[in-house]
This record gives structure tokens, sequence and C-alpha cells, in this order.
């Protein structure tokens, strides 16, 4: 299958590690994985904060670069609230500006485009990725990927199929951990208190590291924990899924 890589802004400027491990694991795999080159931000952030109208140039300039036609089968991100954002809100914005013709075309590309996991299990068929990572992990389920796509437990599926890891139950998993953009900034007490109790979840299982499909919970998260010095190191799902033991599992 030939496969676009939706990088998404933060994994461009701050992790790209999420996206090179979900090429990584993707061509492991057999697949061909291609970048659209014109790919920007998806606008998930100008949505998010009520700034549709403005959002509405960066949705037309997605839906152009990852309009699919003979070039790629499906598209995918190591994200799932930029997922969330192209399959939920770009045809939503569209046609609230009176842009049938977008919104028709946003839907097309939404229909191709998979948070990982989802590629993985649904789509590709595959459970067992042949990864290997010697460490004890627990699992963060985060918001857009569990309540907007509804991955359940796919993420989760690959992960007990890891040699040499222990994947230990986080409690309260489901709890948000108090990132959400810039609510963690406007509302900064309330994200403070609700990633303290995550933190708390997060020690209480012994684990050595935390592991989410999105890196920006993963920032939230890790932020708190280097902070308490607690030597818990957060690592992105794709990470975790590149790593074998010929390339080494460190990570």
């Amino acid at each position: 299958m030939r496969i676009a890589l939706f990088a998404t802004c933060l994994a461009d400027a701050l992790f790209p590690e999420s996206a090179t491990s979900t090429v990584r694991l993707l061509e492991r795999l057999g697949h061909e994985v291609v970048f659209p080159p014109k790919q920007t931000c998806c606008g998930q952030m100008h949505v998010n904060t009520g700034y549709q109208a403005e959002a509405l140039p960066l949705v037309r300039h997605h839906v152009e670069a990852f309009e699919s036609g003979p070039s790629w089968d499906v598209a995918v991100a190591p994200s799932g609230s930029c997922v969330g954002s192209v399959r939920h809100q770009h045809a939503m914005v569209a046609r609230r500006y009176g842009d049938e013709s977008l919104a028709t075309r946003a839907e097309e590309v939404a229909s191709r485009t998979y948070e990982l996991s989802e590629l993985l299990v649904d789509v590709l068929g595959v459970t067992d990725v042949g990864a290997y990572y010697p460490h004890r992990v627990t699992y963060h389920p985060t918001c857009h990927s569990l309540r907007m796509l509804r991955v359940a437990d796919k993420p989760l599926q690959l992960l007990r199929l890891v040699r040499g890891m222990t994947l230990i139950e986080l409690p309260a998993a489901e709890s948000c951990c108090g990132f959400g953009g810039t609510f963690a900034l406007k509302n900064s007490e309330t994200s403070t208190a609700m990633l303290a109790d995550k933190m708390g979840n997060v020690l209480s299982t012994g684990a050595e590291v935390c592991s989410a499909g999105d890196s920006s919970c993963l920032m939230h998260i890790g932020g708190g924990l280097s902070r308490l010095r607690s030597g818990v190191r957060t690592v992105h799902l794709a990470e975790i899924l590149a790593s074998t033991e010929k390339i080494g599992s460190n990570a």
C-alpha cells in the first residue's frame, strides 16, 4: 500500500521521532510511505480556539495537499487530535462558510485519513508489528483518539504483542490529562490539577515509560513528570512499535 504521511505541526517542530518512527514502522511492514510536501497546519488549533474563519484557508490547503487521486491510497498521522480535526471539523468549517464543494472534498480526504493504530489494526489488519521494547510501560488513551475517533483498545492490542515489554494498566486511564491545547493556557489552574491526578496515576504503576498516541498530551504529561524528577519518560506509541532488537529499543 502507498501511504501518505501527515506529519503534523508538533512532530515537525518539536517531536520528529513520532513521524520518523511511523515511517520506519510502515516501511518495515512492507508499505511505501510518501510525504506530500505542501502540507502545513491542519487548522485544529484555530477551530478549537474559536477562529473558524481563519481556519478555512488551512482546511482548503490541507485538502489540496492530501487529495489522493492516483498518488496514494490512504494518509496516516501519529496524532489522534489532528486526525480528529480532519475527520470531524474540516467539512463542518467549509459548510459553515458556504463552500459545499470544499466540504465534499474534505469528506473524501477524511475518509482516507487514519490515526496510526487505526491504520494498523483496521486497514492493514496487523496487531503484531514485530516490535521489541524491554521496558515497563503504561498507556494513556488520549481524549481525541478515545472520544472522537473511538479507537477503543486498538493501541493496547498493538502494545500487548510487543516483545520484552511489560504493559501495566493505568488507573483512571480515560481521564483527561488536562492539556487540551490552549485550554492549558487559558485554564491553567484546572489543567494543572488534572495533570496532577494523571501524574499520580502514572507514578502509581511503577512504569518506566508512559506512552500515548498524541505528542501533545505526552508533552504535557512529560513536562510535569520531568519537573517532579520522577525518572518516568514519555514515549510516543509509534516509537515503541518501531523499536526492534536490531535497531535498539532504548527510546
